[in-house]
């Protein structure tokens, strides 16, 4: 088993969940997961997934897919000067697959645990379901050729642990990928964020990593208390992402560095950098600058320039 840091193309479409799993264990806390969203790009003539590669990530994550109305905006070029031309085509049903065979890289979906009866902080989102963690979406998921699903909240969506507890099963049951699940904020719903026994719950159930915020993302959440949580986590077999989903994604390098290597020390084993930047993804040289910061420049530049034939 190779760490992910030596995987290419070839390496991950090979791969089933608990080898990509283990991939990121052996690399000791130095992957990198950018966060997309599909409804529009940076640059039209390429992808924010191709960006994002292009950068140093290591996984693609999309946001706001609708696995029953597949599509990823810039898999099919568009151009700056000529706004029309190559304009997207609608539903594809193949366009992870191709999204996959573009970067090389291993490709999932945030579907979203909905708590219809959720204690709300502000008026909720109502998501079709294609973006809801159901049993129908998990295993359209699973058609659609996706490598892992993120079982987690967007803002305004009414997300609670309670919800994400029950998609792990659903998720075990109807998708068979890596499951990643857990909260990198509020969701507009009340309640802790960062809550040990939850967390634990989540590894337990069998999500394969469990997300949690950064420190110096959402408030009050500090090194050590983020480090007794991935503790706990890691004793029940899961692994640990650290999520920068504050829209922070969208600030300075030097903030990212910070952020990055005090998650680090508290154990993480995923860097997770959202779509908050502008055009649907992080500033691209925040992906870059968190790459350098958690395993300096030798391993970024080679996953910034591997092709996708390799």
């Amino acid at each position: 088993m190779k760490r992910i840091l030596d995987c290419r193309a070839s390496d991950f479409v090979q791969m089933n969940r608990e080898e990509l799993k283990q991939s990121i264990l052996a690399a000791e806390g130095r992957t990198i997961i950018s966060e997309n969203v599909v409804t529009k790009s940076l640059l039209p003539e390429v992808s924010n997934a191709e960006l994002s590669k292009a950068f140093g990530a290591d996984m693609i994550l999309l946001n706001l897919f609708d696995v029953f109305n597949p599509g990823v905006h810039g898999v099919i070029a568009e151009s700056t000067f000529h706004p029309n031309t190559g304009s997207e085509a609608g539903s594809d049903r193949g366009v992870i697959r191709r999204l996959k065979e573009l970067t090389g890289l291993p490709v999932g979906v945030n579907l979203e645990p909905v708590d219809e009866g959720a204690d709300k902080l502000e008026t909720l989102d109502t998501l079709p379901e294609g973006r809801r963690a159901t049993a129908a979406s998990l295993a359209e998921a699973k058609t659609l050729g996706f490598d892992f699903i993120c079982l987690t909240g967007n803002p305004k969506t009414g997300v609670t642990n309670e919800q994400i507890l029950q998609a792990i099963q659903l998720a075990k049951e109807h998708f068979g990928g890596l499951i990643l699940a857990g909260k990198m904020h509020g969701a507009g719903t009340k309640g802790k964020v960062t809550d040990i026994d939850a967390s634990v719950r989540f590894a337990e159930a069998g999500a394969d990593i469990v997300l949690l915020p950064a420190p110096g993302t959402v408030p009050g959440l500090r090194e050590r208390e983020l480090a007794a949580i991935i503790t706990a986590v890691k004793d029940k077999g899961a692994l640990a992402l650290a999520a920068i989903g504050t829209s922070q994604e969208g600030s300075d390098e030097s903030t990212i560095r910070e952020i990055a290597l005090s998650a680090k020390r508290a154990g993480a084993d995923v860097f997770h950098i959202g779509d908050a930047g502008f055009g649907g993804i992080a500033v691209p040289e925040n992906i870059q600058a968190l790459s350098i910061a958690i395993r300096g420049r030798r391993h970024t530049y080679i996953r910034m320039a591997a092709s996708p034939l390799r």
